[in-house]
């Protein structure tokens, strides 16, 4: 039936009739990309709301779904690593697209230890630095331009393998120490993520040009050990989000030149939204900001770092194992010597160990929209939902 769908759907000049079929990794991704899409069509999503994008298990339905699709965006392996081998095997004629990887993507590496002060590091893979955080106001009119100029975008034709060079991927992460399994923060089925011991190699896609280190051989792995490990969570930047969408309306604009302009315009208001979407956050976390809080574990740096909302430390390196007396102890100590009143947890994770820290408030916060309607204005309700429990916790 696919293949009719392929006769049919092309016409005598190469391109798309029809509107792609898309598959998409996690909630909040998925909301960007239905709201790119808008009337044209309903993008799928594999990984529904509540589950672990770590370690999950596809119903038929979503394999069959990613199967069919002729676009799949997803946040790459460090995030979701079992997702690339089911995209090779079930939808290796599609595009997919490791968003994380992308060169607009502001990336921040993974915070370590118990304790940790508010970080400096660039945004991006190379780009310009977004560290000042209060000039959202009237510099969002730049990104509002997307309708007709992405045209440096559309160097798509045979070179999409490309973008996947960047996501073989971010498995590595898991073994620089203990302090980095804060990639492990949404589940319980995160023993999977821990198999990928010495496999460095795909480190040097992304740093600063380790290609002088390649001829190396078996000493590769001594220059690896001071390589950038990146945080997956980039989906809590907004400004992801809006540099995303200018990159989802160029792909589907590819495959459905028909309805590029639609795209576009889509695209353009979205970034309209993500204007008054910071702004309504601003609002909110401003009157805390600089109030000291912990985190269960380092899930929300693209958040905190966006917003200037920058938490002092993390109580568990992972949510699959409870943390180290040490580790506790360390924690307990700042929290003491700074005042902090707050912790934020997720549903999945057992309040009890927070009583080690003393006296402090808990709040809840869902960074995947577990409890969200899926759809376009899932996004948008995620990071106010956040704000308002962090501001909610530090009052």
């Amino acid at each position: 039936m696919r293949n009719l769908v392929v006769i049919f759907g092309v016409c005598a000049n190469g391109a798309w009739a029809e509107v792609p079929r898309v598959s998409v990794d996690i909630a909040p991704v998925h909301s960007i990309v239905a709201a790119v899409m808008g009337e044209l069509g309903q993008p799928d999503l594999i990984v529904p709301p509540g589950a672990s994008p770590h370690g999950y298990s596809m119903r038929p339905s979503e394999a069959r779904a990613l199967d069919q699709a002729d676009l799949v965006f997803w946040m790459g392996s460090g995030l979701s690593p079992w997702l690339e081998g089911s995209i090779e095997s079930l939808a290796g004629d599609a595009t997919a697209l490791d968003l994380l990887a992308r060169p607009e993507t502001q990336v921040l590496e993974v915070r370590d230890g118990a304790t940790f002060e508010a970080d400096d590091h660039d945004h991006g893979h190379g780009g310009d630095d977004h560290d000042d955080h209060d000039d959202h106001g009237d510099d969002h009119d730049d990104h509002d331009d997307h309708g007709d100029d992405h045209d440096d975008h559309d160097d798509h034709g045979d070179d999409h393998d490309d973008h996947d060079d960047h996501g073989d991927d971010h498995d590595d992460h898991d073994d620089h120490g203990d302090d980095h399994d804060d990639h492990d923060d949404h589940g319980d089925d995160h023993d999977d993520l821990d198999d990928h011991g010495d496999d460095h190699d795909d480190h040097d896609d992304h740093g600063d040009d380790h290609d002088d280190h390649d001829d190396h051989g078996d000493d590769h792995d001594d220059h690896d050990d001071h390589a950038e490990v990146v945080d997956p969570h980039a989906w809590l930047d907004p400004e992801n989000a809006r540099a995303w969408a200018a990159v989802i309306a160029d792909e589907l604009s590819v495959m459905d030149p028909d309805n590029a302009a639609e795209y576009a315009r889509n695209a353009a208001a979205f970034s309209n939204s993500i204007n008054e979407l910071t702004d309504e956050v601003e609002a909110i976390v401003g009157p805390i900001r600089g109030r000291p809080f912990v985190v269960f574990h380092d899930a929300y740096h693209y958040f905190e770092h966006r917003f200037d909302v920058e938490a002092v430390g993390a109580i568990s390196a992972t949510d699959a194992a409870a943390p180290s007396a040490a580790r506790v102890s360390e924690l307990r100590d700042k929290v003491a010597s700074l005042g902090a009143v707050c912790a934020l947890t997720e549903p999945q994770f057992n309040p009890a160990i927070l009583d080690a820290l003393g006296e402090v408030k808990l709040g809840e916060v869902d960074p995947l929209g577990a409890t969200l309607e899926v759809g376009p204005d899932l996004y948008g309700q995620l990071l106010t939902n956040m704000a308002a429990s962090i501001s909610n916790c530090l009052k």
